[in-house]
């Protein structure tokens, strides 16, 4: 017997009253819960894209980024409302002011967006295209590609000056194991934040969702730190930042554990074991869990003492595997997430599939 719904009152379906119904393929693409157009033809439409043109940059060279439109808008409040001589609980309500504008102006952009979908066609375009620059899957690889290929031809000079474009610590101050670790480390971290946690964010509230995640993630990167200049003002985003990737931090780690059972090179049970064993070392109560799954898979040590600019940050290492990482490591990481990102792009549709099951 196939499902039986019945629409309700407001739109979702009603369990009771119910009359069998075939579900068909329009079923499956429709989404549930009130996102615009079909849902997962343009999540696969949209990183199709993403892996073929990564990050843009015929479009991008000639007109800003969203993310640019965002850090810009982050910086006109910042420098108008941070001020020096103010009150910690001025300045924590005036970041809290700036957070929750930003946010609400890149979720009514999402919403614009959001509506031109629901003419459907070729309207679906603007949603479509808006998922592929806001999932920085080959953005991401290619970037931590470019320290293995440096490191291979150009030494250590070169895998310096590479690394240096995606981490914030001291690159002068790393030997070769140092930068190889400092790439596999952004290449988990920002697995999340760069590729699960936007989508998740997507399939939760669609274009709403994605920008406003996005908009989150950019106030912290940008006003989110532990020093004189933000310790206060910056204290809302680093918050909201933290809540609003828990899910998908979680969610990056268990996929990451996947992707290491089916790797060739790699172990999901390690993994596994070391996920749950050191996830909670990390200073982040998000970060740990790609950074942990990376490590157990790799049988790397990573994250432990670092320096950025005149500052030492002795955290404890975490994996109990090898510290002397290299470029082939690099790659090993980089055939992981390869893997983790199919997996990645697999687990809505799953979860629609069940939905439909119900």
């Amino acid at each position: 017997m196939a499902r039986a719904r019945v629409i309700g009152i407001d739109g979702l379906p009603c369990k009771s009253h119910i009359a069998p119904m075939e579900p068909d393929l329009a079923d499956f693409l429709i989404p549930a819960s009130g996102f615009s157009g079909p849902l997962f033809t343009i999540l696969v439409l949209a990183l199709v894209l993403d892996a073929i043109f990564g990050d843009f940059p015929w479009l991008f060279s000639r007109i800003s980024h969203p993310v640019v439109w965002i850090g810009n808008l982050i910086s006109w409040f910042e420098k108008r409302l941070n001020r020096k001589g103010l009150g910690n609980a001025d300045l924590i309500l005036r970041g809290m002011v700036t957070s929750l504008a930003v946010i609400f102006v890149a979720a009514v952009a999402g919403g614009v967006i959001q509506i031109l979908s629901a003419f459907g066609g070729v309207f679906w375009l603007f949603e479509i295209l808006l998922v592929a620059i806001l999932i920085a899957q080959k953005g991401l690889y290619q970037h931590v590609k470019a320290v293995s290929t440096a490191l291979k031809t150009d030494g250590l000079a070169g895998g310096r000056k590479a690394v240096s474009m995606i981490v914030g610590r001291d690159p002068d101050k790393l030997d070769e194991a140092g930068v190889s670790r400092a790439a596999i480390e952004s290449c988990a971290e920002n697995f999340s934040d760069g590729v699960v946690a936007p989508l998740f964010w997507y399939v939760v509230a669609g274009p709403v969702g994605i920008c406003a995640y996005k908009a989150i993630n950019t106030l912290d990167s940008m006003i989110g730190h532990r020093n004189e200049r933000y310790l206060y003002f910056g204290r809302f985003a680093a918050r909201l930042d933290d809540v609003a990737n828990f899910i998908p931090a979680r969610i990056a780690g268990g996929v990451i554990c996947l992707a290491a059972v089916l790797g060739a090179k790699t172990s999901g049970k390690a993994a596994w074991q070391t996920l749950w064993r050191d996830a909670r070392k990390h200073k982040s109560p998000n970060a740990g869990w790609q950074e942990a799954a990376f490590a157990g898979a790799l049988d790397l040590a990573l994250a432990g003492p670092r320096q950025y600019g005149d500052e030492i940050v002795d955290d404890p290492y975490i994996g109990s595997g090898r510290r002397d990482a290299g470029a082939a490591d690099i790659d090993r990481a980089l055939s992981l997430y390869i893997g983790a990102c199919l997996i990645n792009a697999a687990w809505p549709v799953l979860i629609k599939a069940l939905w439909i099951g119900l």
